[in-house]
């Protein structure tokens, strides 16, 4: 007899099996987007792929500290459910409601990464239903290796995730933060060296306030905390770190800190969150954006992006940044990365860092008539930098590939989309999202 989870997939095996439209396919998802919203998106023409029931936690292993989950599990019911074990993924995500599914697709990182990479770094084994409707079951070291590795970052046009089997470590009910404070980025670089060299701390992750304002958060799990604050409401966590010396949270809190905003805090005034703020998250907000971004007033969506700076390249980057685009806040975030299948090995190549700093614009005004976005896309391939991909995206077709790696990526689209289906990982990010053609 099948499981409720096997008659899911089923169903949306048989769905693409049986379908006879010719046109690309996306997917109908419980959980908000958590990309950024995109007038003119051409997606929300396709014919969809209900997915949205894909939201059920199969399995938590405290043996084996493992968890099997579907795709469309959010962070926040995971966390919950992983400590009644007093376990944790080793990479949550800063809003609650992105999902593990999602934390894979866009290569999700938080404060652990300086660690443990992204979210996908700890997954062990991947259930895909390809664009014909085969269920392949890829791991690292099967017969769809490959896909297995190119399933991160590239936004499922390499099929539909449907499981998903991850570790997970110990957690304690509490996190201590310390607020180191630095006067400028040489200090401020030597510290996260120091903490990335020693792996003294539990979390690290800062707000640079100012070019002369540097405040890089570190913390750990403990046992006890004399007092516990939250950011659920009134408070607001980015401007905290430059208030405080230290803090204590559950480690949900700590977890989903900036959950009302990252630099972006929804709403602003002292008086708006008084009355609304408990009621206002992430999510809503996202759902709001994403109904303004239909009214095609592009002008109205703040610029938002993560760039993965080379640490060896980050004062050259700053020094650019400052003279360039100078908004502040930013989140910084070290993450520790190699070089992954999706990678264009000759980007990697030109520095060679383990460690990167995603340096976060969360919020930013446009102003000047001016594609930060672009100016963003042309320093960092400068300096062997990546921009995500989960907002707006303007490279040409040759140096998207100069980032991306499309010898690995044809390779993966042949076994698990050979007729483009979810289309093409550049069509969808960098044409079909501006409402442009294939």
């Amino acid at each position: 007899m099948m499981s409720t989870h096997e008659r899911k997939v089923e169903r949306i095996a048989r769905q693409l099996r049986e379908r006879t439209g010719t046109g690309p396919v996306s997917l109908k998802k419980k959980a908000v987007s958590h990309e950024v919203p995109k007038p003119g998106d051409g997606r929300r023409l396709d014919e969809k792929i209900d997915v949205s029931d894909l939201d059920e936690i199969l399995l938590v292993d405290p043996g084996n500290r493992t968890c099997v989950a579907e795709p469309g599990v959010t962070f926040v019911d995971l966390v919950k459910a992983t400590l009644e074990y007093g376990l944790v993924p080793f990479t949550v995500p800063e809003l609650k409601t992105i999902t593990v599914g999602g934390a894979v697709a866009g290569c999700s990182i938080e404060s652990m990464s300086y660690k443990y990479g992204g979210f996908h770094d700890s997954c062990l084994e991947y259930e895909i239903v390809t664009a014909r409707g085969d269920v392949l079951v890829c791991t690292p070291d099967n017969e769809h290796s490959l896909l297995f590795q190119m399933a991160h970052g590239t936004f499922g046009t390499l099929g539909i995730l449907t499981r998903l089997r991850f570790k997970l470590l110990p957690a304690k009910p509490f996190v201590k933060v310390d607020y180191e404070k630095y006067g400028n980025l040489d200090e401020y670089g030597a510290a996260i060296r120091r903490h990335y060299e020693t792996g003294d701390v539990d979390f690290m992750d800062g707000i640079i306030h100012s070019p002369t304002e540097y405040v890089l958060s570190v913390a750990n799990f403990v046992d006890e905390a004399p007092y516990r604050h939250s950011y659920e409401w009134l408070r607001v966590y980015y401007k905290s770190t430059a208030r405080r010396k230290e803090d204590y949270m559950t480690t949900t809190d700590y977890f989903f800190r900036y959950d009302k905003g990252v630099t972006d805090v929804i709403p602003k005034a002292f008086w708006a969150r008084l009355l609304f703020g408990k009621f206002i998250n992430s999510s809503r907000t996202l759902r709001i954006a994403n109904q303004v971004s239909r009214l095609n007033l592009p002008s109205l969506i703040p610029v938002t992006v993560d760039t993965f700076i080379p640490f060896s390249r980050i004062g050259e980057f700053m020094a650019w940044y400052e003279a360039e685009v100078n908004h502040y806040p930013l989140w910084c975030v070290p993450y520790k990365g190699r070089c992954y299948e999706w990678i264009n090995r000759d980007l990697f190549d030109m520095n060679g860092d383990e460690l990167f700093l995603d340096i976060a614009i969360y919020g930013m005004s446009r102003r000047d008539g001016k594609n930060y976005y672009r100016m963003l896309e042309e320093e960092l391939m400068e300096i062997g930098g990546i921009k995500t991909l989960i907002s707006n995206n303007y490279y040409t077709e040759e140096e998207f590939w100069g980032t991306w790696n499309k010898e690995n990526y044809d390779k993966a689209k042949l076994v698990a989309d050979p007729d483009n289906v979810f289309r093409n990982l550049y069509t969808k990010t960098c044409r079909t999202t501006r409402g442009l053609g294939g």
